[in-house]
């Protein structure tokens, strides 16, 4: 491979206290909490609207925010479930948990801006600047050119753990054996669905997908994973259907290869739908996703790896930042039967908890070994691969996202690193803006 040497002088355009890279829900939390705890935020977002999957991505629903008695996303996770809901209205035909993409978007904007956080779109984060242990500055480009942001501590919200693995951080990445991943999907939004003809029909659409796989007369591969379509609104279904099979967020060139491939396989489903699915004889596509849902990458390895013998025993910690309870959800790597059959016994039965059950996320999770002022926060936090399974949906993005925003600012009040706080203030000040941590012995 042929390389050149280039280099150039970039401006530093500002220095704050915390930089966020990465707007999804991990992002987005950290920068709302450390930016109303006084601290100066710069954060930067690839896309042109912050949310990640749950705008851009066109994610229908968000998962479980509680464990059936307590709301576990407490804090950042409980605020934006309830202005949501309020923005919807009573009786949103989609229910508490569905996503209106375009409320969800204004909303994740008006709170950003009323924080104080500086905010910025369409904004690439490149490359660092590290010194010793210690990421000084971070590179950033846009329509303006390259510019650095200087920082005294870097919460990594990217997903892909993308400046902790470029700062020299440890990473997993995939089944420990093979190293293959869970399989993206190109979330999507159809219109002209007449729900209550569905619901009459009594339909089982799992059952109508293996029958048409029987016949080859729709899909070009039988795939039985199936989440479906979720309502989000009167006549609206976001579809979390079809998967990209072998994707790696990380590779442009996989990216956009599933990308292409996923678009133009939509119309499967859209024969599907119509043909073996009462309500959805007219259904029309209206959209596909800006981004891949991409379900697993890197993941970071912190001072503590969260593991499924953790998830088992319902583990507490005494430096617990939150606790969840999301199933373990590993979707299959293949469109094997054998691999999807394992899938649905972890899932079901393995991977299920009972109401009021949940697991404890240490704050050890969120510090890289080797980095002393580089918190992680989202899908790339440090567990091993079932656990990501379960963590790494949108609730559990605010928990870790709000505590890395917290551990932040803590570590700046009191001129040390993500190390060297107490963790009992940490808890402490986590539960003063709602979090639930019923371990906590303060």
């Amino acid at each position: 491979m042929e390389v050149i040497s280039y280099s150039r002088e970039i401006p530093v355009r500002a220095n704050v206290d915390v930089f966020v890279a990465g707007g999804g829900p991990a992002g987005i939390s950290a920068a709302l909490v450390a930016a109303r705890a006084g601290k100066s935020v710069f954060i930067a977002e690839t896309g042109a609207c912050f949310g990640g999957m749950g705008t851009s991505g066109l994610i229908p629903v968000f998962m479980q925010f509680g464990d059936g008695i307590n709301f576990l996303a407490g804090g950042i996770g409980k605020e934006i479930y309830d202005k949501l809901n309020d923005l919807k209205g009573p009786n949103h035909p989609g229910g508490k948990t569905s996503i209106p993409a375009e409320l969800l978007k204004k909303l994740y904007d008006r709170l950003l801006v009323e924080s104080g956080a500086t905010i910025s779109l369409m904004t690439n984060v490149v490359d660092i600047v590290k010194e010793g242990p210690n990421v000084k500055q971070i590179i950033c480009q846009a329509k303006s050119g390259f510019f650095a942001i200087g920082a005294k501590m870097v919460i990594d919200g990217t997903g892909d753990g993308d400046i902790a693995t470029w700062a020299g951080a440890p990473y997993e990445k995939g089944e420990p054996d093979t190293g293959e991943m869970m399989p993206g999907t190109l979330c999507s939004v159809w219109a002209d669905i007449d729900f209550d003809k569905f619901h009459e029909s009594q339909t089982n659409v799992r059952e109508k997908l293996l029958e048409s796989f029987e016949k080859g007369d729709v899909f070009t591969v039988n795939d039985p994973h199936h989440p479906g379509m979720f309502r989000i609104g009167k006549h609206i279904a976001g579809g979390n259907i079809g998967h990209a099979f072998g994707v790696d967020s990380t590779d442009e060139k996989s990216l956009t290869e599933h990308l292409v491939y996923a678009r133009a396989h939509l119309h499967e489903f859209e024969n599907f739908y119509k043909k073996y699915i009462p309500g959805y004889e007219n259904v029309v596509l209206v959209q596909s996703g800006a981004l891949m849902g991409i379900r697993e990458s890197r993941r970071i390895i912190g001072d503590y790896i969260l593991d499924m013998d953790d998830f088992i025993a319902r583990a507490i910690f005494d430096d617990e930042i939150g606790r969840y309870a999301y199933p373990v959800d590993i979707h299959p790597s293949k469109p094997d039967p054998v691999k999807y059959a394992a899938f649905e016994k972890e899932f079901f039965k393995v991977g299920r908890y009972g109401k009021g059950e949940s697991y404890g996320i240490p704050y050890r999770c969120l510090t890289p070994k080797g980095l002393d002022n580089v918190l992680v926060a989202g899908r790339c936090v440090s567990t091993d691969r079932k656990v990501q399974g379960s963590l790494r949906v949108m609730p559990g993005c605010y928990i870790t996202g709000q505590a890395a925003g917290l551990a932040a600012a803590e570590a700046i009040d009191k001129n040390t690193t993500t190390r060297g706080i107490d963790v009992k203030i940490l808890q402490k000040r986590l539960l003063d803006i709602g979090a639930f941590l019923p371990n906590a012995n303060l």
